[in-house]
């Protein structure tokens, strides 16, 4: 996308990045201080972020998926464009929640402790996810990037959206005020959506009770979007197969929660998406914005505070 209305100035903080500079200006942006610019590239968290922006500032880009960071401390407003990263990283989230649906579905855990060959004893407990159902609640980019990897699997994909609109690939789309009626028409669940008020404890006893005795619950949004210990509970209990998560609630977990004891709970350190490749998909997202904004086009990845993300 060619530049059609001017170059945008773009102050880059804190810290240079040569890979998102040469993004910005590969873009058609122009990189400026931030007394002289147009456009915000902020890549750390709230704390350090400037209070006072200039008047000039009429857009911030964001380098994290989730905001609530940014909401709770108020510095979100309504003045200027506020994006985020949402959607930069899916790929590689995806990835990792395929990998972790499998390991539990294969019940992999144990065979990778295993010390002997237990194949009696393994083989009857290994699982498949062809002819499966696996509800995706709050299909936005990750979701969206995961539905292949299910259709390869043999999955059949049921999604959970804010608005309800179809999603493509999925079998049936739900809105979210019906997420109730998910958690007994899946066998297995992958929680992706945002961090809100309205989604604290969205899984939580009563949502594990509806499940499947074999189900698997993966997250990789956020820890609070699963109440923790109804989880322990109905992994220990054997309400539904198991847990595979990527973040949880309190984080870090600590070392001795019983999580970590659990034969069917998987847990990685909020690593689906690594940093070993955080700038160029950020690189990749920023691009994109600074076309959009050089063309006077309609960002991506816009926040809405009142939703809170």
């Amino acid at each position: 996308m060619r530049s059609l209305v001017a170059p945008v100035r773009i102050h880059l903080g804190p810290t240079h990045n040569a890979e998102l500079a040469d993004a910005i200006t590969g873009a058609g942006g122009v990189l400026a201080p931030l007394d002289d610019a147009d456009a915000v590239v902020w890549t750390a968290g709230p704390d350090s972020f400037p209070r006072d922006l200039p008047d000039s500032i009429r857009w911030v880009q964001l380098s994290s998926a989730g905001v609530e960071s940014w909401l709770d401390a108020g510095i979100v407003d309504e003045k200027r464009t506020w994006t985020s990263a949402a959607g930069a990283y899916s790929r590689t989230v995806a990835q990792h929640t395929i990998m972790l649906l499998l390991a539990g579905v294969r019940h992999l855990p144990e065979q990778l402790k295993a010390d002997s060959w237990r194949k009696d004893e393994f083989d009857p407990r290994v699982g498949t996810l062809d002819g499966s159902t696996v509800a995706i609640v709050g299909c936005g980019g990750i979701g969206r990037a995961l539905i292949p990897f299910l259709h390869a699997a043999g999955a059949k994909v049921l999604a959970v959206t804010r608005s309800g609109v179809p999603v493509d690939g999925a079998a049936l789309t739900l809105p979210a005020d019906r997420v109730d009626e998910v958690w007994s028409n899946a066998d297995h669940f992958v929680i992706a959506a945002p961090a809100t008020s309205e989604t604290a404890h969205l899984v939580d006893a009563s949502a594990f009770a509806r499940m499947k005795p074999s189900s698997w619950v993966v997250n990789v949004a956020r820890g609070a979007l699963v109440d923790t210990d109804a989880a322990v509970d109905a992994v220990k209990n054997g309400v539904i197969g198991g847990v595979a998560f990527d973040v949880t609630d309190p984080e870090p977990l600590p070392d001795q929660h019983p999580l970590w004891s659990l034969e069917n709970a998987i847990i990685t350190p909020h690593v689906a998406n690594p940093a070993s490749g955080l700038s160029t998909a950020l690189a990749a997202h920023i691009a994109r914005n600074v076309e959009l904004r050089c063309a006077g086009s309609e960002l991506v990845a816009k926040i809405d505070p009142n939703r809170g993300y």
